[in-house]
């Protein structure tokens, strides 16, 4: 178990992401191999950490939206131009979709970056929040926020393996149900990586 004083289970994520050897694969799911001409990304992936148990935050996406329209996400999205690293840009867009001021983060490392099947490069960034929180979703984009307990996406034996088929490829993504929300894919398979990460050691 993590420690609970929120100084000292700083310390032991950042050692367990430093020393994280990654074998590849998510569960039983390969990761996708970076290639030429695929864009970069980065997301914010909040630990709150509660005197009465640390969560992940995540958000759920407005029905509106052009692209993951009512998917559960972290926030995040494309490196721009101005952003001097992909955690200043997973900081950015922390702050514009929920209003997630800077102050309250603790950056704690990275995890291997993330292929999605629509080309983006993502890279995981991994921070602790100290609440409490005063966030301010932006409505064009989410939803909602919610937390969901870290020592559930930390269980393997919580994500179910699927099978997809996008233009004409075969393939296998995670998924794992929370109360009302669905969480599958990309963030799925993020939340499954830092399971492997923070579990490694414990």
């Amino acid at each position: 178990m993590w420690p609970a004083d929120r100084e000292k289970a700083q310390d032991w994520i950042r050692q367990r992401l430093a020393g994280f050897v990654f074998d590849g694969q998510a569960g039983d799911i390969p990761w996708r191999g970076v290639q030429e001409g695929q864009r970069p990304a980065a997301v914010l992936v909040p630990l709150v950490w509660h005197d009465s148990g640390p969560t992940v935050l995540l958000t759920r996406r407005t029905e509106s939206l052009s692209t993951h329209a009512g998917q559960v996400s972290f926030p995040g999205g494309k490196v721009d131009a101005e952003d001097s690293s992909v955690i200043a840009a997973a900081l950015r867009e922390a702050r514009e979709e929920i209003g997630l001021a800077e102050e309250q983060v603790v950056v704690l490392g990275t995890l291997p970056q993330y292929v999605t099947i629509t080309g983006f490069v993502v890279t995981p960034v991994v921070a602790m929040l100290q609440p409490p929180l005063q966030l301010r979703p932006e409505p064009g984009e989410v939803a909602e926020v919610f937390e969901l307990p870290l020592q559930l996406a930390l269980d393997g034996r919580q994500y179910e393996k699927h099978s997809y088929v996008r233009d004409g490829v075969a393939g296998h993504y995670l998924a794992m149900q929370w109360q009302q929300f669905t969480i599958w894919g990309a963030t799925a398979a993020m939340l499954r990586l830092l399971s492997q990460a923070l579990e490694a050691s414990r």
